[in-house]
């Protein structure tokens, strides 16, 4: 039952946060629910999960719509944003994570500003070779960070990461490791940047021993997609 997984997660989560001598209040979990129908979100909103990520802007809008009769729920973005979709991703979502450029982090200040809204944003870095991921080079963190720090309506919160997917955990710990590294660059630099958005239903655990703030979470809860 989805609510047993839950269960499940929350406790491999503090152990894995133990580990790595962390407290479990240090990570929070969201639910990746690309393709997974209201019926579903609403039990695991019932099993007591807060935070819920989309792919898609208009498949996000919808159920951001259907499931309003919630209260407390918090919904990031967190798949490519396309830039004919940011005033709608701008108006419906939370969190924007997948931001991948200073032009689209200034459209999303654009319209934030529009909204009179402050839009809460993490930078996405790009740390693998392949072609098919998104985000910006290490190299540019710190410029995107500060162009970011320098806008009223938006608020740089953390950065995110996508590592390459590999059944052997350890191979992904490095990932892990290089993103942190950059977070407390920016720290160093005097950026109040604490979250990192990594590890997935495959690596979650190797995430928080190396200091994941948010792990997204979407076949250890909800099963595989069909």
């Amino acid at each position: 039952m989805l609510i047993e997984r839950i269960s499940t997660l929350f406790k491999r989560i503090s152990h894995a946060a133990m580990r790595a001598g962390r407290s479990p209040d240090e990570i929070e979990l969201l639910a990746v629910t690309k393709t997974i129908d209201t019926e579903h979100i609403a039990e695991a909103i019932d099993a007591g999960l807060r935070i819920f990520g989309e792919n898609r802007v208009q498949e996000g809008l919808e159920k951001i719509d259907h499931l309003r009769r919630y209260s407390g729920l918090e919904w990031h973005m967190i798949g490519t944003l396309q830039k004919n979709k940011v005033k709608k991703a701008v108006e419906a979502f939370d969190v924007i994570e997948s931001v991948d450029s200073i032009e689209l982090l200034d459209r999303i200040c654009r319209h934030a500003r529009d909204l009179n809204k402050v839009q809460r944003v993490y930078v996405q870095v790009k740390l693998s070779d392949e072609t098919n991921k998104h985000g910006i080079s290490p190299g540019e963190v710190m410029e995107m960070v500060e162009v970011g720090s320098g806008q009223d309506h938006v608020s740089v919160d953390g950065i995110m990461v996508i590592p390459p997917y590999s059944d052997d955990v350890e191979e992904v710990r490095p990932y892990f490791v290089r993103l942190r590294e950059i977070r407390d660059d920016l720290i160093s630099s005097g950026y109040d940047i604490k979250n990192l958005s990594m590890g997935m239903s495959n690596d979650f655990e190797v995430a928080v021993e190396e200091g994941s703030t948010l792990v997204r979470i979407g076949s250890a809860i909800f099963g595989e997609r069909t």
